[in-house]
């Protein structure tokens, strides 16, 4: 497809350079970047240590980083990425289309706006859902204020069904509406699992887990939204039913002393790992036997994609986002209600007791990824692009 291709995103990502890479390849693409972020503002965005992502995030696709004007520049507010100079470089950059990530920064507003008075068409690829925790009064201010800011984009990327349903929701016409999945790099993943199988019982046993403990994983920023206590409490009654099951918690944040000392309190044999860069999740998830996510609110939970190309089911707050996409229930894991301990807790003995019973998860979640794939994901965006770029006046 010979067409440009311009993408706004906020700061280089983890989980997107893969799309970019593979865009770059089929179309001439330029991707922008809002902000340049700190290996100490990673730390503040609540994982608790300051870091750099030790997997390459820029190479395979061209790229710039903008001028971000703001007096407080990062991405964690509206007025964070501040880049009026995107505007003219869409009016000038002969796109046939331009992508923004999201609508939450002014950033992605100017971007926006310079495409409607330049004539580019506009698309959107994020993943809010209808299911995220608002007060009645922010519902009732979403119903006419996000109807006002969808009909200013000619078409949507959509990565999973709950996306879809709050775009259509909203007012997003259906043939505008393209599936461009969440993904991760499903083959990385999977390689490194394979590469860590050998030292899986090493690995296990440094986390003091026995060879038939059920060892239930969280990975993630220690925070009160994705609510790792309830791991902790959940393990706490698997074994008061006479359950050989543990936690093992990867990453850093907040919480960790107290998480620590509920570990104690409660009696549950907790691991903690400290905080895990990209190259070192492969292990953690080949050692575990499932992946738990809690949270109370989460749009998707790209963890869970990491955890199942790792081969490793999942047990996740029917709150999150992926759960229709990729939880089918006793075949690649087990949702239960957001907050509940107790059902947590009885989801974890149902797969333990899959586990024990030799059951084999990987054909089912083999199938998931195939469609949460990169491929889908930019198959997708291409169709966008030439749909758009076909019913554009310019």
């Amino acid at each position: 497809m010979n067409m440009r291709l311009g993408i706004l995103t906020s700061h280089p990502i983890q989980y997107q350079a893969p799309w970019f890479r593979e865009l770059a390849r089929q179309v001439d693409l330029k991707v922008y970047f809002a902000h340049r972020q700190s290996a100490a503002e990673q730390g503040k965005a609540g994982f608790g240590v300051a870091f750099d992502w030790d997997v390459d995030l820029l190479s395979g696709y061209a790229h710039s980083f903008l001028n971000n004007i703001s007096l407080a520049p990062g991405t964690g507010a509206f007025a964070g990425c501040d880049t009026p100079e995107i505007a003219d470089i869409i009016a000038h950059g002969k796109f046939a289309a331009f992508i923004v990530t999201g609508w939450y920064l002014k950033s992605y507003r100017q971007a926006m706006a310079g495409g409607r008075r330049a004539g580019v068409p506009v698309l959107v690829r994020g993943d809010s859902q209808l299911r995220t925790q608002r007060s009645w009064l922010q519902r009732l201010g979403m119903e006419f204020k996000q109807r006002a800011l969808l009909r200013q984009f000619d078409g949507f990327l959509t990565v999973g069904r709950r996306n879809r349903e709050y775009l259509e929701h909203f007012g997003a016409r259906p043939e505008r509406i393209f599936f461009a999945p969440h993904f991760v790099d499903n083959e990385w993943f999977a390689a490194g699992a394979a590469a860590a199988r050998g030292r899986r019982a090493e690995l296990r046993s440094s986390w003091n887990a026995g060879p038939r403990t059920f060892v239930a994983l969280f990975a993630g920023k220690f925070m009160r939204e994705k609510r790792p206590q309830d791991l902790m409490e959940a393990v706490a009654k698997a074994r008061g039913q006479g359950a050989d099951i543990m936690a093992v918690f990867v990453g850093s944040g907040e919480l960790e002393v107290a998480l620590r000392e509920s570990a104690a309190k409660l009696a549950v044999p907790a691991f903690f790992t400290g905080f895990k860069n990209q190259s070192e999740l492969p292990a953690c998830y080949a050692a575990a036997d499932a992946l738990v996510l809690p949270s109370q609110s989460e749009t998707w939970g790209l963890v869970v994609n990491e955890a199942m190309a790792c081969g490793l089911p999942a047990v996740v707050s029917d709150v999150i986002g992926c759960v229709p996409d990729l939880i089918d229930e006793g075949a690649t894991g087990y949702a239960f209600p957001a907050g509940n301990p107790a059902a947590l807790a009885g989801r974890l003995l149902q797969l333990a007791a899959l586990r024990a019973a030799g059951h084999d998860f990987a054909p089912a979640l083999a199938a998931k990824l195939k469609v949460y794939s990169l491929e889908n994901a930019v198959r997708g965006t291409l169709a966008a692009v030439e749909s758009v770029a076909k019913s554009s006046p310019t």
